[in-house]
């Protein structure tokens, strides 16, 4: 059974690149209403994607940036992390997409 999370947070996972990432209930609330209302509902999508990935690539334009991606439905859902230090990272962004970017294929190995 897992611990409830602290007050404020709605999720934290550890990605399978050792980095753990923290979900904010006010973050998830800037990213539903200004930068993809499109997930709405989809919490639990996003933390299996960060959590149980199928594919994550590195940023091209930032090497601490990773695009994790797993198969939905008909399309992909993409979350997007940063590793701000050895452990710990933050949500940058999530959405659903058709197509994996392109970016230097981190995992699975």
């Amino acid at each position: 059974m897992m611990d409830d999370p602290p007050e404020g947070l709605l999720f934290e996972v550890l990605t399978p690149l050792g980095f753990r990432v923290r979900v904010s209930h006010a973050y998830w609330q800037v990213l539903i209403t200004i930068k993809h209302p499109v997930m709405v509902g989809r919490e639990e999508d996003v933390r299996l994607t960060l959590e149980a990935p199928e594919e994550i690539r590195r940023s091209r334009s930032d090497s601490e940036v990773f695009l994790f991606y797993k198969s939905s439905a008909q399309r992909w859902v993409c979350a997007v992390a940063k590793n701000v230090d050895d452990d710990e990272g933050f949500l940058i962004t999530a959405y659903p997409t058709d197509a994996i970017k392109e970016g230097e294929h981190i995992w699975p190995v």
